[in-house]
């Protein structure tokens, strides 16, 4: 098995955290693990994306043009990755300020409104994990609890009060997670 994931949006949404706490959490589950971030100078609002690779077999390169999932979440990063999509493969996608929504036939498209229930949640810093949380649901590539200990580590000690937050977004990303048809 090997998952070749392209998580993209804007600097400030979690992307290369999201990225991490899957990288980590292939590590619990002893897969051979890439974790390739690209962003631009901005603190928050530039572009940013990650590329994670998950295998049960050595990683040749992290450096990848089409990926098996696409995890997008701004319009400039559909732009951009949409086509990038293996046929066959998952799109995921969150609903906030996406114009031009995936019109693919040969991939799966979920979309997951991920922003607007961590709104309703009183947390929008939540945002990324129901997204995680939902294409967790799509690819069940990681365990749960391997999730969380991946958060645990990707997350400064003073901070770790926040895990049973970000473990009911990752919940509530699988339940809100749907098929666009």
């Amino acid at each position: 098995m090997t998952e070749e994931i392209i998580i993209a949006g804007f600097g400030g949404q979690g992307v290369l955290s999201m990225g991490k706490i899957l990288a980590y959490s292939g590590i619990m589950q002893d897969q051979e693990v890439s974790w390739f971030p690209a962003y631009g100078p901005e603190m928050r609002g530039g572009t940013a994306n990650v590329t994670v690779i998950l295998s049960d077999q050595k990683i040749s390169s992290p450096v990848l043009r089409v990926y098996d999932t696409a995890i997008i979440l701004n319009q400039q990063s559909m732009d951009k990755f949409e086509e990038s999509v293996k046929p066959g493969g998952l799109l995921v996608y969150d609903g906030n300020g996406i114009k031009n929504h995936p019109a693919r036939k040969d991939i799966t498209i979920c979309r997951v409104d991920a922003y607007a229930e961590a709104v309703k949640m009183g947390n929008t810093k939540i945002f990324n994990m129901i997204v995680l949380g939902g294409y967790l649901k799509m690819k069940p590539i990681v365990k749960l609890e391997n999730v969380m200990a991946g958060l645990k580590k990707s997350l400064p000690e003073r901070y770790h009060n926040l895990l049973p937050a970000n473990k009911e977004a990752i919940m509530k990303g699988q339940e809100v997670i749907t098929v666009v048809e």
